[in-house]
């Protein structure tokens, strides 16, 4: 059984402002995992609302580079 108020504190820990989330994505992207599935599910978070919350800075997911880019 999960502690909840653990469970909390990992969703808490991305970032909230898009800016920095960007850079903290890609960071964890290019150093530990290897898909942004792979960093969603061990950090719980929605992969979609990430890319959603990306997409409004003018960045979409490309899985070859595995990192985000500007869009064209």
């Amino acid at each position: 059984m999960v502690d909840n108020a653990l469970e909390e504190e990992v969703l808490l820990m991305l970032p909230q402002d898009p800016n920095i989330l960007l850079s903290y994505v890609n960071t964890k992207l290019r150093d530990q995992y290897g898909s942004l599935e792979g960093l969603c599910e061990d950090l719980g978070a929605d992969p979609g609302q990430v890319v959603r919350d990306l997409a409004g800075l003018g960045y979409r997911y490309d899985c070859e580079r595995n990192q985000f880019m500007p869009i064209s």
